[in-house]
Protein backbone atom coordinates (compact mmCIF):
# COMPACT_ATOMS: atom_id res chain seq x y z
CA UNK A 1 0.00 0.00 0.00
CA UNK A 2 0.97 3.53 -0.71
CA UNK A 3 -0.18 6.57 1.19
CA UNK A 4 -0.04 10.51 1.60
CA UNK A 5 -0.19 13.04 4.00
CA UNK A 6 -2.51 15.44 2.90
CA UNK A 7 -4.44 18.87 4.20
CA UNK A 8 -7.46 19.00 2.63
CA UNK A 9 -10.07 22.33 3.03
CA UNK A 10 -13.55 22.03 2.76
CA UNK A 11 -15.21 25.43 1.53
CA UNK A 12 -18.46 26.44 2.94
CA UNK A 13 -20.83 24.69 0.60
CA UNK A 14 -18.96 21.40 1.10
CA UNK A 15 -18.79 20.68 4.84
CA UNK A 16 -22.16 19.40 5.05
CA UNK A 17 -21.58 17.08 2.37
CA UNK A 18 -20.00 13.24 2.91
CA UNK A 19 -17.08 13.47 0.44
CA UNK A 20 -14.79 11.38 2.86
CA UNK A 21 -17.54 8.36 2.51
CA UNK A 22 -17.93 8.92 -0.51
CA UNK A 23 -14.29 8.74 -1.07
CA UNK A 24 -13.98 5.46 1.05
CA UNK A 25 -17.04 3.88 -0.95
CA UNK A 26 -15.87 4.80 -4.67
CA UNK A 27 -12.14 5.00 -4.50
CA UNK A 28 -10.90 1.79 -1.81
CA UNK A 29 -8.91 4.44 -0.20
CA UNK A 30 -8.67 4.07 3.86
CA UNK A 31 -7.89 7.86 5.22
CA UNK A 32 -6.47 7.78 8.91
CA UNK A 33 -7.50 11.33 10.03
CA UNK A 34 -4.69 13.06 12.58
CA UNK A 35 -6.52 16.03 13.25
CA UNK A 36 -9.12 18.14 12.06
CA UNK A 37 -11.43 21.15 12.53
CA UNK A 38 -14.47 21.45 10.98
CA UNK A 39 -16.84 24.29 11.90
CA UNK A 40 -20.85 25.69 10.37
CA UNK A 41 -19.06 27.45 7.16
CA UNK A 42 -15.82 25.76 7.11
CA UNK A 43 -13.49 23.36 7.81
CA UNK A 44 -10.17 21.07 7.26
CA UNK A 45 -8.73 17.73 8.07
CA UNK A 46 -5.04 16.95 8.05
CA UNK A 47 -5.19 13.01 7.12
CA UNK A 48 -2.96 10.13 5.50
CA UNK A 49 -4.89 8.23 2.42
CA UNK A 50 -3.52 4.87 1.90
CA UNK A 51 -4.44 2.98 -1.00
CA UNK A 52 -3.46 0.21 -3.87
CA UNK A 53 -0.69 1.78 -6.68
CA UNK A 54 -2.66 4.63 -8.87
CA UNK A 55 -5.39 4.64 -6.08
CA UNK A 56 -4.07 7.68 -3.88
CA UNK A 57 -3.28 9.85 -7.05
CA UNK A 58 -6.91 9.01 -8.53
CA UNK A 59 -8.33 9.97 -4.86
CA UNK A 60 -6.18 13.64 -4.68
CA UNK A 61 -7.71 14.67 -8.49
CA UNK A 62 -10.99 13.21 -7.31
CA UNK A 63 -11.24 15.04 -4.16
CA UNK A 64 -9.93 18.10 -6.33
CA UNK A 65 -12.69 17.68 -8.70
CA UNK A 66 -15.13 17.64 -5.94
CA UNK A 67 -14.29 21.15 -4.89
CA UNK A 68 -11.72 20.49 -1.84
CA UNK A 69 -8.49 22.06 -1.78
CA UNK A 70 -5.74 19.54 -1.41
CA UNK A 71 -2.60 20.15 -0.17
CA UNK A 72 0.28 17.15 -0.47
CA UNK A 73 2.02 17.45 3.18
CA UNK A 74 5.02 15.70 1.64
CA UNK A 75 4.78 12.38 3.31
CA UNK A 76 4.69 9.20 0.98
CA UNK A 77 4.48 6.43 2.95
CA UNK A 78 4.91 2.24 1.26
CA UNK A 79 3.79 -0.57 3.17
Amino acid sequence: MIGVRVKLTFPEELVREPIMARMVHELDIVPNIRRADVGEHSGWIICELDGEGGTVDRAVEWLRGEGVQVDLLGDVVES
